[in-house]
């Protein structure tokens, strides 16, 4: 059975919760306070199946004074009954409750005319033509205005017909999604523990699950399910529910909060964001403060217009009945997605003003007086109503790619960022791959054009250093990183390193080079080579050092050293500790020790005396070659002999 759920909207004592009442049989002032003063100042709830479909009422506050408890309840519905009395017509929170429900784009709703039993016909037909004149152009152009009287029951049954039909044309809310439930009201039940009410807004919710209490860190997990006051099973998007929570405390748990999937949403203090300022309020400037209210949540914080000043300088301001960019800075932390519509109310006094569209819940800082940034923000807007989601959501992970650059976009942020299902996400980055529009790297996305210019970086930085020094096998891989992305996601230098490895243009060892180099030795540098290879492998166990080698080769220090380095990154020479061996060397001393086990048997040992007998060397070599043969897991030092492995 498909589940609505209807809000009220109108002015403090035009009979909102009458109607409700009469509706449902349900009364929705459930407060002492609110039936001493015969006014709704909190939340009230009812519901009705009217013919196939299950209607939930959110029955607001119509006074001026607790307008932010009617926001509270009006972000989750499905459509609105404005309900305007006959005998006052349409009042100041008339047109602020409609203000609201249109900047929210409440996709559809019915008028009701109560007290109709007070007025005559002509009376009747002025505020027919007033409400009429009230919501021209808007979404209730054309809705139903049905004259009912709570108190006779006059016109209820026309209303609850004009309620089903409004019902079938509203889409439902997406099922198949995260989960999504902004808390409205919190209470403590004997027996049960703590409950949550508010309207789910998306994805599902059933015994057992566990869930994120956001802000905030707090795990919980569901104990039980209501809907309609019935227990059930599990709660799906646009139902009403209350939730019983394990692993909270009632005082731990306020309105504002949202139930969620974990790992899915970010808190944020800061969004980009369209606004479309009301005519009849005053100019909205740059950093004013503001009073910010998203599904159940209110905040303040201050307004920042994005774009470029014009030539007349000045504090940015959105002219009234103007739509505009702007980026909120709010005071507390907030759990928001893009899509999200919101409020803003005036500090002072409290007076709706605007409404908006959240764009991005965690941009870049990039500066808000540049054309870039302004750009940017057209490029993420768009209508929830109207566009394909899986284009939008695509379109704005390409611009937050692009903006990344070579910081990339985390994958995790197509859903924190661009709303998009996490169970969606794979195939979202499938398609911006295959379309030229990103490139993955591990678990990041970066632009394709980003890619290419680190791989041209890579290599021509290679090129540079095999021109500075010709007799380099090529650069570490971190001090390469270093020099040519220093600030970029090392899973894109990965990537790139490893796109030119493919395409055979560098290769990758101990160091980074280009697979054409060849260290280039000049005459006298090749006669030095010649001279160490010749003079370490004559020398065997017993090599001489560089000053001996530069002495009988008669080549400078400088260039026996850069040989011996070149020679020992080839790896035909190996240094241990602070003495140099030819590799062929090295490779008979492991040889012949190991030849001794063969002949000694299991038992074989060998100390440092007769190492040096056996070897024809001084303690100065033996040590150092006893200590290498242990690093190489030929021999095992016990006590002070080694053991042959």
């Amino acid at each position: 059975m498909k589940s609505v759920v209807v809000g009220t909207a109108g002015h403090i004592d035009h009979g909102k919760s009458a109607l409700v009442l009469a509706l449902t049989g349900t009364d929705p002032d459930r407060l002492k306070e609110e039936k001493a003063r015969g006014i709704t100042i909190d939340l009230g709830f009812a519901h009705q199946t009217l013919a196939d479909i299950n209607v939930a009422f959110v029955d607001v506050p119509g006074h001026e004074r607790f307008v932010k408890n009617m926001l509270a309840g009006v972000g989750g519905i499905d459509l609105v009954v404005l309900v305007v009395a006959a005998d006052e017509s349409v009042m100041p929170q008339t047109r602020e409750h409609f203000a609201i429900c249109r900047l929210l784009r409440v996709p559809a709703g019915v008028v009701a005319l109560t007290k109709a039993d007070l007025v005559d016909a002509d009376t009747l037909a002025i505020a027919r033509l007033e409400v009429q004149e009230l919501v021209a152009g808007s979404f209730l152009e054309g809705a139903p205005i049905v004259p009912v009287s709570s108190k006779t029951g006059e016109g209820l049954d026309a209303l609850r017909e004009a309620l089903v039909a409004a019902s079938r044309r509203v889409s439902g809310r997406p099922i198949d999604a995260v989960t999504r439930l902004p808390v409205d009201r919190v209470f403590s039940m004997k027996g049960f523990g703590t409950v949550v009410t508010g309207t789910l807004v998306s994805g599902r919710i059933a015994t057992g699950d566990a869930l994120l209490l956001a802000p905030g860190d707090r795990r919980v997990t569901v104990r039980g399910v209501q809907v309609h006051g019935q227990k059930h099973a599990g709660a799906v998007a646009g139902q009403r529910t209350a939730i019983n929570l394990a692993g909270v405390d009632v005082q731990d748990v306020q309105r504002g909060q949202t139930l969620v999937t974990p790992g899915v949403f970010e808190e944020t203090r800061i969004v980009d964001a369209s606004v479309e300022l009301l005519a009849d309020a005053k100019p909205l400037k740059h950093g004013a403060r503001v009073r910010f209210h998203q599904g159940t949540v209110e905040l303040m914080g201050r307004v920042a217009v994005v774009g470029p000043v014009g030539e007349s300088g000045g504090v940015p301001v959105v002219a009234p009945g103007s739509r505009a960019f702007v980026r909120l800075r709010l005071e507390a932390p907030a759990v928001l997605a893009r899509g999200d519509r919101y409020i803003l109310r005036a500090y002072s006094p409290p007076i709706t003003i605007a409404g908006g569209l959240i764009l991005d819940p965690r941009p870049p800082r990039t500066a808000l007086r540049s054309a870039a940034t302004l750009e940017r923000c057209r490029a993420l807007a768009f209508d929830p109503a109207t566009d394909d989601r899986a284009v939008a959501a695509r379109a704005a992970a390409r611009v937050m790619i692009d903006v990344a650059g070579a910081a990339a976009l985390p994958v995790s942020a197509l859903t924190s960022r661009a709303g998009i299902d996490p169970r969606e996400r794979d195939a979202h980055v499938d398609a911006l791959v295959a379309a030229g529009h990103a490139v993955r790297a591990a678990d990041v996305l970066v632009a394709p054009r980003i890619l290419k210019a680190l791989s041209d970086a890579i290599v021509a930085a290679l090129a540079e250093h095999h021109r500075a020094e010709p007799l380099s096998d090529g650069v570490p891989r971190e001090a390469l990183r270093e020099r040519v992305f220093r600030r970029g996601h090392s899973a894109v230098f990965d990537r790139a390193l490893a796109d030119l490895v493919d395409a055979q243009k560098v290769a990758v060892r101990d160091r980074v080079a280009l697979t054409t180099h060849r260290p280039a030795l000049s005459a006298e540098e090749e006669r030095t080579r010649l001279a160490i290879e010749r003079a370490l492998r004559d020398g065997g166990l017993t090599p001489p050092d560089a000053a001996a080698i530069a002495a009988s080769s008669g080549a400078s220090a400088a260039v026996v050293d850069k040989i011996l380095k070149l020679l020992t990154r080839q790896k035909l020479l190996v240094r241990v500790d602070t003495l140099v061996f030819h590799d062929e060397a090295l490779k008979r001393l492991k040889a012949e020790v190991a030849g001794l086990k063969a002949a000694a048997g299991a038992g074989a040992r060998i100390d440092v005396a007769t190492f040096k007998e056996r070897f024809g060397v001084t303690r100065k070599f033996a040590i150092p070659l006893l200590e290498y043969l242990d690093r190489e897991r030929v021999t095992r030092r016990v006590g002070d002999a080694r053991v042959i492995l």
